[in-house]
This record gives structure tokens, C-alpha cells and sequence, in this order.
């Protein structure tokens, strides 16, 4: 749950308030010389406290979530697919990531993260204006902030790592003019929006400002379990059903081409989720432990779980595997982070590999459709296992963190009860997959009209890397 703040309007209006009873006391004792001149002094504003050890955190965080995305998830994705389509998941990954920070710092953040309305920020930070050096965003305890700078280029990276989870869905298959048009397009209206949703609120010093829908629901999502992975989930499925299956799809062999670069990948995203997670917490303290142990523990859970399933049912584990279930291990406890106890993200790993294996291994074969590399499979159902978990392993009494009250004056952790808190959770993943499912179909059919999403298949046939791009990922 990544929340900013500004300078609350509340300090503002007491500053307002200082200057204002400051003139109407010199108007008053000009007007009555005699009287003695006492000054009503105005409370001062709360001062925000910002500490080098938040703010270094935070940049380190940041990095480590862009480890994430270019090497980790290039190389994770890149090496599940064909020798001949390497290079192109190489460069749409790339290429998003690039594309994606531009579009974040004009206006991205702005439409995130600014009050607007309950579905959309405004556009009074486009181009970051008035973000400066100077301007903090609150973290979640009153009165300590982060350089409003720093918490941009968190969120950045979150903005580049969601769009590009979804090419893997429809990869080997698509258009690389056509995956950059719909990032572009997909981003404007579908993730911003969801981040709005989910994350925006005033923060500890401003908790009766207006907020995001979800966020008003009282659903709780430390680190983007709806607003990366159910919303980068769902709209590849849709892109993979709208999109159709490969060319020679269950005829030809499409095989991974190289599980060693999928293993490298897989453990650049182990490492660089501990950012995604821990640094969500926006400070440097006992709560940031708390997401990072939870992310060593429900990963290996999951790792462990997804390789006693194939040794039981296949009779051999694969690293294909255990690197499958690491993923969903870390996708699982992305909402849960800072909320589940240890002993809980463990079950949660768990839970949620049984559930990812069998929507990777049945329910995908069973309707037949072509999600290249299990982005729907993985993402969106672990997204909703975690987001729903997440609801229940908050509990104090189950190992959980509580959710804060910041209604009240000592911000106090409670539990409202696992019905309250699971019809919360559900009613954000609903929307989140309304919202990104029918956004993300119309979308996919505004860039097929404009430049067409599937090269032709020729060109599919002999592969992306050398007719998307003159190059090949190696030469013998």
C-alpha cells in the first residue's frame, strides 16, 4: 500500500491562519494606540520529519524494483520463449520500461496520485510541477516524510513493471509497434487509474481528505496485488483471446529455449522484489522486516510446494517448475507483505500454488486458450489468492499486523472481522478486473484498427527477432 501526501492542507490553512490573526492584531493596535499589542498566536504547523535512512531505503528500493524489470523479468520471460522470439521479449521489455518513465513524469504520477475524483487523480503535477527538491510525501506515520522526488520514482517503476508483465501472455505473437501503442494507451487509461483507486488517500495527517474507490472500500494492498498482477493479469488473458494462439500452437514444439536464463531471471526477480515489497513500506523500520521476511518465507513455500506437486503428479520436478512457483510465491505475498505474519505468508504460498498449478496445468488446457508464458495463470489467480489472504492473515489473532485506524487519535491496529475485511478485498478485485478486463478489450481493438496487432505469418513463422527487428538474439 504506497500512499503520498504532501503538504497537508491542513498545514497549509493554519500557516493562512498565523499570517491572517498576525494582520488583524496590527490593525488593531494601530487602531487603539493605548490598548497594549498582543499578538494571537496561530498554532504552528506540524513539521515533517524527514530521515537519511527512509530516503536511502527508498532509492535503493527503487533500484531494486528496475533489477526487476530489466534484467530480471526480461530475462525470466526471455528464455521461456523460442530462440527466434528472444530477442523481441528482450526489447518490448525494454522498451517499456523506457516509454513508460517518460509517459510517468508528464503525466502519469499526476493522474496517480493527486485528488481528483474517485476513479482519477487531476493534472496539477503534470510535467512535476511543483515537485521540487523541497516537497515530502508523508509515509504512513504522522508527520514523517520522504522526499516527494523519491516516492515519483518508486512509483515509477511499479508504472514499468506492470504493462510489461502482460506482453507475456500474447508473446511470440504480437507486433512490437503494436505492444508500444498499447502500453501507451493501457497505462493512460487503465493502470493510472487503478494505482488512483487503490493507493490514493491523504495520508496519516490529512485521513478525512477524499480518497481512491477501492481505497474507501477499506480494502488494504501493501505492495500491488490488484493494482500490478490481477490488473496485469486480466488484460493478458484478454490480449491472449483477442490475439489467438500461435502459429503451430500444440502441434510444434515450444518449448522453453533456454531454462537457464528463465532460472537467472527468476532469481533477478527474487531479489529485486524485496524492493517491490519491503520498500512499499516507504520507511525503513520494523514493518519493512516484517515484508521482507514474509517475502523470503512465502516464496520458498511456493518454490517447494510447485516442485512436491510435479514430483507427485509427473514424477519429476523441473526447474521450470520451481521457478514457476517461486513467482507465484512472490506474487501471492505482494498484497500481503506488510500485513501477514510469517507463519501466514507461509500458508499463503502454499495455498496459492495449488491454485496457480491447477489453473496452469487443467483449467488452461481445459478451454484452450494460448497464455504463452501463464501470465493469467500465475499474476492474476495468485493476485486474487493474495489479495483475498490478505484479508484474512491481517488478523491480529492469526500472526497478523492489523489494519490501522486513522480515524482515531492514536492510529490504533485493529480487525474489523474476516466478512467485513473479505467483502473489502472483493469488491476491489471485482473492480480492478472489470476495470482492466473491459478497458484492456476495447484497447486491444483501437490498436488492431490503427496499426494491427499480429505481424503476418510469415513473418511469425520465421520468427520475431529478425522481422521486428533485423537481429538475432545469438549467432552460431
Amino acid at each position: 500500500m504506497n500512499i503520498p501526501s504532501t503538504l497537508k492542507s491542513a498545514a497549509r490553512s493554519a500557516l493562512l491562519g498565523s499570517f491572517a490573526l498576525g494582520a488583524l492584531g496590527t490593525v488593531a493596535a494601530l487602531a487603539q494606540e493605548a490598548a497594549p499589542a498582543v499578538a494571537a498566536a496561530a498554532p504552528a504547523a506540524p513539521a515533517f520529519t524527514v530521515d537519511k535512512g527512509d530516503t536511502t531505503w527508498m532509492m535503493i528500493s527503487t533500484v531494486l524494483v528496475l533489477l526487476m524489470t530489466i534484467p530480471g523479468l526480461a530475462l525470466f520471460y526471455g528464455g521461456l520463449v523460442r530462440t527466434k522470439n528472444m530477442l523481441s521479449v528482450l526489447m518490448q521489455v525494454f522498451t517499456i520500461t523506457s516509454v513508460v518513465m517518460i509517459i510517468w513524469v508528464f503525466y502519469g504520477y499526476s493522474l496517480a496520485f493527486t485528488a481528483g475524483n474517485a476513479f482519477i487523480g487531476g493534472l496539477s503535477k503534470a510535467f512535476l510541477s511543483g515537485v521540487s527538491v523541497s516537497t515530502l510525501s508523508e509515509t504512513f506515520t504522522k508527520g514523517v516524510a520522504i522526499p516527494e522526488l523519491v516516492f515519483v520514482v518508486f512509483q515509477m517503476t511499479f508504472a514499468c513493471i506492470t504493462p510489461a508483465l502482460i506482453v507475456g501472455a500474447f508473446a511470440e505473437r504480437v507486433k512490437f509497434s503494436a505492444v508500444i501503442l498499447f502500453v501507451i494507451l493501457w497505462v493512460t487509461f487503465v493502470y493510472f487509474p487503478i494505482a488512483h483507486m487503490v493507493w490514493f488517500w491523504g495520508g496519516p495527517s490529512a485521513y478525512s481528505d477524499p480518497s481512491g474507490l477501492i481505497f474507501s472500500f477499506g480494502a488494504i494492498d501493501f505492495a500491488g496485488g490488484t493494482v500490478v498482477h490481477i490488473n496485469a493479469g486480466i488484460a493478458g488473458l484478454v490480449g491472449a483471446l483477442m490475439i489467438g494462439k500461435r502459429i503451430g500452437y500444440k502441434k510444434d514444439i515450444m518449448a522453453p529455449h533456454s531454462m537457464t536464463l528463465t532460472m537467472v531471471g527468476a532469481s533477478l526477480l527474487w531479489v529485486g522484489w524485496f524492493g517491490f515489497n519491503a520498500g512499499s513500506n516507504l520507511e525503513a523500520n520494523a514493518y519493512a522486516v516484517l515484508a521482507m521476511i514474509n517475502t523470503f518465507v512465502a516464496t520458498a513455500a511456493a518454490a517447494v510446494t510447485w516442485t512436491v506437486l510435479e514430483s507427485l503428479l509427473r514424477g519429476k520436478a523441473s526447474m521450470l517448475g520451481i521457478a514457476s512457483g517461486a513467482v507465484t510465491g512472490l506474487v501471492a505475498v505482494t498484497p500481503a507483505a506488510g500485513f501477514a505474519g510469517p507463519m501466514g505468508a507461509i500458508v499463503l504460498g502454499i495455498v496459492a500454488t495449488f491454485v496457480c498449478y491447477f489453473f496452469v496445468s487443467v483449467v488452461k488446457n481445459t478451454f484452450d486458450y494460448d497464455d504463452s508464458l501463464d501470465v493469467f495463470g500465475v499474476h492474476c489467480v495468485g493476485g486474487i489468492i493474495g489479495a483475498l489472504g490478505t484479508g484474512i492473515l491481517v488478523n491480529p489473532a492469526l500472526g497478523g499486523a492489523g489494519i490501522v485506524d486513522y480515524s482515531t487519535a492514536d492510529f490504533a491496529a485493529g480487525y474489523a472481522g474476516t466478512a467485513t475485511q473479505l467483502l473489502a478485498q472483493g469488491k476491489g478485485v471485482l473492480v480492478t478486473v472489470l476495470w482492466s478486463g473491459i478497458g484492456s478489450a476495447i484497447l486491444y481493438k483501437i490498436v488492431d484498427l490503427i496499426v494491427g496487432l499480429r505481424p503476418s505469418a510469415d513473418a511469425e513463422r520465421e520468427g520475431l527477432d529478425l522481422t521486428s527487428h533485423g537481429e538475432a538474439a545469438y549467432h552460431s
